[in-house]
């Protein structure tokens, strides 16, 4: 094991020892901070390290102490070029939190029923922590993570029990939107999202339905339409949902809200004239339409920074909260007036 000084010279782990009459455990020990030693021989390792101005490379720091210095970050295979910004815009949080740690980030990809490439990074010890950036209603990557007991932190809710996660409010946020919507007449509100089985789907889509219950007002089971994630669905559930003549249709994402925009477009259909139009997720997407599109507004950046805090302490070792939920803002704007 070799420490780095300022001016490229090396010193290994031995010239240490041999300088201080200590074995190279005892050194080892003293710069991992674990295992049984004096705190007077301690004391003296580092004061030697400090003295002499050397500092232990990234390699030999992660064997003194049994750390890779890495975490994992597992994306969802089944992303769409809509969702990068989203999945970009939060490794940037993650990754400005791990480099001023000194932790460096490997990817991997993973699909909801597969996770092979993870219990590769897992099993061949390629990292400290894992972030999985997209929870489902069941979810082997966290049955997998649980079983080995690697910490790991979700982007995202989960009803696993004692898994550690770190979302947006996504329910209380629609919940909110869809009250306001509701105090300013519109009464039938109808509901265009993406796959039922992501678990931020169930909490966007239990913000509706609460608002309708706060309300006393009845729930319109055919005016929901769910797992609409393809062009065709999207179109006849907004052809469906027109022949209804709902007052507003809500997007459960912006994807599916560009898509609704242009089904009603074809149709010349006037926004928000005819029918008013709302998007649980605000992102750049919507920003240049006309109308501009009431919509939620979520600090994504903090998201990916609040998550790999989070993991970092747990490799720490430090108690974390269970469950973090960060803020939102709703946006009011011309479709919905």
């Amino acid at each position: 094991m070799e420490y780095q000084k300022e001016n490229d010279k090396k010193i290994t782990i031995s010239d240490v020892a041999d300088a201080l009459g200590v074995s190279k455990t005892t050194v080892s020990r003293a710069i991992s901070g674990k295992g049984r030693i004096g705190t007077e021989t301690r004391e003296r390792v580092l004061a030697y390290i400090k003295e002499h101005n050397y500092k232990p490379n990234a390699l030999a720091k992660g064997l003194a102490q049994l750390k890779t210095y890495n975490i994992g970050v597992m994306l969802p295979e089944d992303y769409t070029l809509v969702d990068l910004p989203f999945f970009q815009t939060c490794l940037m949080g993650i990754s400005e939190v791990a480099v001023s740690m000194d932790y460096d980030i490997l990817l991997t990809m993973g699909r909801e029923n597969e996770n092979t490439q993870l219990m590769r990074m897992v099993e061949n010890h390629k990292v400290d922590g894992i972030i999985l950036m997209r929870t489902f209603t069941k979810d082997e990557s966290i049955e997998y993570l649980q079983k080995t007991g690697i910490p790991f932190v979700t982007v995202g809710s989960t009803n696993y029990t004692d898994v550690v996660q770190v979302d947006n409010d996504h329910k209380n946020a629609c919940r909110e939107l869809i009250s306001i919507l509701l105090m300013k007449k519109m009464r039938r509100i109808g509901i265009v999202g993406g796959i039922e089985s992501h678990v931020v789907t169930q909490s966007r889509l239990n913000g509706y339905l609460e608002a309708y219950e706060n309300a006393g007002l009845a729930i319109e089971k055919d005016i929901i339409f769910v797992n609409a994630d393809r062009e065709a669905m999207i179109e006849r559930a907004v052809e469906k949902l027109l022949e209804a003549k709902v007052d507003c249709i809500a997007c459960l994402d912006d994807a599916v809200c560009m898509q609704v925009l242009n089904k009603l477009r074809k149709e010349n259909v006037r926004v928000p004239e005819e029918v008013k139009v709302a998007s649980f997720y605000d992102s750049s997407i919507l920003d240049s339409h006309m109308p501009s599109i009431t919509s939620l507004s979520f600090n994504v950046r903090e998201l990916g920074m609040t998550v790999c805090h989070t993991l970092l302490d747990m490799i720490e070792g430090k108690q974390v909260e269970q469950k973090t939920l960060l803020g939102y803002e709703v946006i009011l704007k011309e479709s919905t007036k």
